[in-house]
């Protein structure tokens, strides 16, 4: 009897500890690259789903449904020996575990939103797969966007330098044929949105618009949020978050942000975070703000208190963020003379915004992504910016029970069930 008594306070004791072995339930899914390999970890395991040795520029990519992921992957042998580069798409299938090449050459792969059809770049040419054939849908693209029905895209051209000056970028909405074998026309389905400004002005910020890129509709899609661009140098230091409404009428130019930095929407409501301020980062770590606009009513807040700077951020909910916050200094060559960010909690109209992680010396948490499913926290802990290896983190939305879930992660995604 004293046995089953010592044996069952020994179990209750372990229990808390069982119960947090693995905190992320078989509702998320993880895709990644490590050591040149293609990784997945579902229902708390890893497996390496690639055979050889490659290197992935870009993070894998979940299908609506998360039975299929995309990748991009650089060519073992180039088709010619003048293509700079050549980057080939495949698709791998959960269930059969099989993998399959959807082009030789292509780029910029987008899964649609409802189903397993896949769009993808050839140079300018926007493509469209249903993972047994790719079709043509139109000429001259650069970067694009599914709209959230699946029935079409938004695009933009990019401006092109003349004799008398620059053209402007021009925003597109490219329709989808349902029947894609019936695709006859490559302008047929294309309708002139809006044409840019070729300059634009915020305060005492003024841009050259040449490109358009990042779209993100809102979540009542009455809005598209994008990032436009100037020359390539040129906007690692300055580009412009915008807004455009969904039938193109009514364009405004939002905010300043800084090559690398994105803008995100909120889950319900009409808010689009961004981290505004001009200037690189080897600049020194300044000047870049945590702000929130209101739409339609363009109101926007300031979020960072002085001395402070954020280097990303995740939404929690409509009215609250995560972000990966340092102090203010000046730019060293010397990463341990560098600031460290931990993640912070920002709850938008309390002035209180707890810490909520604690790196150890020389670490920064970096790259947060509120997993809203599972309620649960993740980041990347990295010891130096250089280093290609990084630790993917995990804990509860208010850092407790921190633990790194997946070791010596590049690239990765996240699927999330659906309830």
């Amino acid at each position: 009897m004293k046995k089953q008594v010592c044996f069952l306070l020994i179990f209750l004791l372990l229990l808390p500890n069982m119960a947090n072995a693995e905190p992320v339930t078989d509702s998320v899914k993880v895709a990644f690259v490590r050591d040149g390999f293609l990784w997945t970890k579902i229902n708390g395991k890893e497996e390496k789903i690639t055979k050889e040795s490659a290197k992935y520029n870009y993070p894998p990519l979940w299908s609506y449904d998360g039975k299929w992921i995309a990748y991009q992957v650089e060519a073992k042998k180039k088709l010619s020996p003048f293509m700079e580069s050549q980057t080939e798409i495949w698709v791998y299938n959960l269930e059969t575990k099989k993998h399959k090449r959807i082009t030789l050459d292509g780029t910029n792969p987008k899964w649609s939103p409802v189903e397993n059809i896949l769009a993808f770049k050839s140079g300018s040419v926007l493509n469209v797969s249903n993972l047994e054939h790719f079709y043509n849908i139109a000429l001259g693209v650069g970067d694009y966007s599914w709209y959230p029905d699946g029935r079409s895209f938004i695009t933009a051209s990019v401006a092109s330098l003349r004799p008398d000056g620059w053209t402007n970028p021009i925003l597109f909405q490219i329709g989808l044929e349902k029947d894609l074998a019936k695709i006859t026309s490559l302008t047929k389905n294309v309708k002139k949105l809006h044409t840019i400004p070729s300059e634009l002005k915020k305060g005492n910020i003024s841009l050259l618009a040449i490109d358009a890129s990042n779209f993100q509709f809102s979540p009542d899609g009455k809005w598209i949020s994008f990032v436009v661009s100037p020359t390539a140098s040129w906007s690692m230091d300055s580009n412009m978050v915008c807004v455009i409404s969904s039938d193109g009428k009514n364009f405004e130019a939002i905010d300043e942000i800084i090559g690398g930095y994105s803008q995100k929407w909120a889950f319900q409501q009409n808010r689009l975070g961004y981290i505004a301020g001009g200037g690189r980062i080897v600049f020194g770590f300044k000047n870049k703000n945590m702000k929130v606009t209101e739409l339609p009513a363009f109101k926007s807040i300031s979020l960072t208190p002085p001395r402070f700077a954020e280097l990303g951020f995740t939404w929690k909910d409509d009215n609250a963020l995560f972000v990966s916050r340092v102090k203010e200094s000046e730019w060293s060559n010397d990463a341990k003379k560098r600031p460290d960010p931990s993640l912070f909690l920002i709850k938008i109209g309390e002035q209180k915004q707890p810490q909520i992680t604690h790196p150890p010396k020389d670490y920064g948490d970096y790259d947060p992504i509120y997993l809203s499913s599972v309620n649960k926290l993740t980041w990347l802990r990295i010891k130096d910016l250089a280093e290609i290896k990084r630790d993917l983190w995990i804990a509860d939305q208010n850092g407790e029970n921190a633990k790194a879930w997946i070791k010596s992660v590049d690239g990765y995604g996240f699927f999330e069930e659906k309830h």
